[in-house]
C-alpha cells in the first residue's frame, strides 16, 4: 500500500515538508510513501534570475513529476502546497483540475487524504488555505485527515501546525527553517495518514 505525496515548493519550504510526511509513513510497516511533485508553471526564466527560487528549484530536481497512475496506485494521500492569498499555489491547483477522470473513475473514495502548507507570515492563511483544499478532497470521495491534539507538539508550536493539519512558518524571506515542532507535526500527519490506510483496508 502507498501514500502518495504530492507537492508543490517555490523555495524549497513545502518540499522540506514533504520529507518529514514522508518519514512518518515510513515509520508505518506494510505501507511506502511515494514522493511526488507537480509541474512547474513558471517561465525558467524567472526562475533563474531570482537565486532563491534557483536554490529552491535545485534541491527538489530529482524528485519525480506525479502521473496519473501515481494517483490510481496510491491507498492515501497528501497532498502540499504553499499559500497564494489564503489559497492553493495555481501549480498544485493545475493538477487537481487535471483529475476528472479519476474522479469519474472513483479512484479517490474510501481514501484518506489530508493537506500540508507554508506561508510566510503567521497568519498568511495556513488554516484557510487546507480549507479551500478541502472541499476538493470532499468532492473526491476522500476521508479527511488532519492532525488530533494527541499530538503534543499541537499546543507548544511557535511557527506553523494546527487540527487542519501540518504547516510552516518560513518567513517573508522565505528562510525560516523547519523547527521542531512543525517538522514532529509533519512526521505524526503522515504516519496518522499511513495507519488510516492499514485500517482502511483491513
Amino acid at each position: 500500500m502507498k501514500v502518495l505525496i504530492v507537492y508543490y515548493s517555490t523555495y524549497g519550504n513545502t518540499f522540506k515538508m514533504a520529507k518529514f510526511v514522508e518519514e512518518g509513513v515510513r515509520l508505518v510497516k506494510g505501507v511506502e510513501p511515494v514522493l511526488r511533485k507537480v509541474p512547474e508553471l513558471i517561465p525558467d526564466s524567472v526562475i533563474n534570475s531570482k537565486p532563491e527560487m534557483k536554490v529552491g528549484s535545485e534541491m527538489q530536481k530529482d524528485v519525480p513529476i506525479v502521473t496519473f497512475d501515481d494517483f490510481r496506485e496510491a491507498s492515501g494521500y497528501a497532498f502540499g502546497t504553499p499559500t497564494r492569498f489564503g489559497n492553493v499555489s495555481s501549480q498544485l491547483k493545475n493538477i487537481i483540475d487535471q483529475l476528472g477522470q479519476l474522479w469519474f473513475e472513483r479512484i479517490f473514495e474510501g481514501k484518506p487524504a489530508g493537506i500540508f502548507v507554508s506561508t510566510s507570515t503567521l497568519h498568511g492563511g495556513q488554516e484557510a488555505t487546507i480549507l479551500s483544499l478541502v472541499s476538493v478532497l470532499l468532492h473526491l470521495g476522500c476521508v479527511i485527515v488532519g492532525v488530533p491534539y494527541s499530538v503534543d507538539d499541537l499546543y507548544v508550536t511557535k511557527g506553523g501546525g494546527s487540527p487542519y493539519g501540518p504547516s510552516h512558518l518560513a518567513g517573508v524571506d522565505n528562510k525560516r527553517d523547519i523547527d521542531e515542532n512543525e517538522a514532529n507535526i509533519c512526521r505524526n500527519f503522515g504516519k496518522r495518514l499511513a495507519e488510516l490506510v492499514i485500517k482502511l483496508n483491513k
